[in-house]
């Protein structure tokens, strides 16, 4: 083992949702308790691992619920640093908890397991040996597979709602609107000169508000491939996305949240919001006055 685990890696994220832990643990008929390293309420589980390696990390991608039975872990390991440098291998490659099964190798969790996933800070999970590795994992999936369902139905009800908006006199703000709905956020149009078009949702906080206006500067370009057609980045807790629309305008969104139903909403309002503001006489674009200000500026009322 070496002496310092290796920086965490961040997850390779999977093209299916996550599933939250504590919806795994309140699963009665898993049985699982979790017994360290709480609060895990909310970490993501991307996919479950089973492996009896005694150094799991080059085997780990990030995100997972590492299974095991103990099997590597001799009468021994309670004392000295093995499980510390074992827990450490599973932090370091990004893992997202680990469950532990009771039997046949174990009848209890090893108390030296326990202290060293709350010292690191990494769920640990007792799972009965009533609930078998495969059962978790089929939990898992079957989890997700309602997620995607979830996932999709909103996408589907967020399409149609944008669409219906563009259809709407004032459609700029209709699609905006909706956008800033579908994704609890603020959406923010700009025009090529900087000014603020028009915007919906719940207004961030100052500093997000500031580095959502720099961050649209960024994807602003009078012609295709002269700038990125996208950006990205966060201030503190809220995601920040930037969308060129080719003609100069630039939308901007600030989210809680980031999801791969949310960008796909984002990029049915990029493809509207890019017909309506090449149009001309687009109501609810250059025919509304605008505000002078930064994109996301605190003051001032909504023209």
């Amino acid at each position: 083992m070496p002496d310092a685990a290796p920086t965490p890696t961040a997850p390779h994220a999977p093209p299916t949702p996550p599933v939250a832990l504590g919806t795994l643990l309140a699963l009665e008929d898993l049985g699982l308790r979790l017994v360290a390293g709480g609060p895990a309420d909310d970490v993501p589980v991307h996919w479950v691992h089973t492996s009896e390696m005694p150094d799991p990390y080059p085997y780990l991608l990030g995100g997972e619920l590492l299974l095991s039975a103990g099997a590597h872990a001799t009468e021994a390991a309670g004392t000295g640093s093995y499980f510390d440098d074992y827990v450490a291998q599973i932090v370091a490659a990004g893992g997202a908890a680990l469950g532990f099964g009771l039997a046949p190798v174990h009848d209890t969790v090893p108390r030296a397991l326990v202290e060293a996933c709350e010292r690191r800070g990494l769920p640990l999970l007792e799972v009965p040996p009533r609930t078998t590795f495969s059962g978790i994992a089929r939990a898992v999936w079957a989890l997700m597979a309602q997620v995607r369902h979830a996932e999709l139905r909103r996408v589907t009800e967020a399409q149609q709602s944008l669409a219906a908006a563009a259809s709407r006199p004032n459609p700029v703000a209709g699609v905006l609107a909706q956008l800033a709905r579908h994704t609890g956020g603020f959406a923010v149009l700009v025009a090529p000169d900087g000014a603020v078009v028009r915007d919906a949702g719940t207004r961030p906080d100052r500093d997000a508000a500031r580095a959502l206006a720099a961050l649209t500067d960024v994807v602003r370009a009078p012609s295709p491939g002269a700038r990125p057609a996208s950006a990205s980045d966060t201030s503190g807790a809220v995601h920040l996305s930037a969308y060129g629309l080719g003609d100069g305008h630039a939308l901007g969104l600030a989210t809680t949240s980031r999801s791969s139903a949310g960008h796909t909403i984002a990029g049915a309002a990029v493809v509207l919001l890019t017909l309506l503001t090449h149009r001309r006489d687009a109501p609810g674009t250059r025919s509304v006055p605008r505000r002078s200000s930064g994109c996301c500026s605190g003051s001032g009322r909504r023209t």
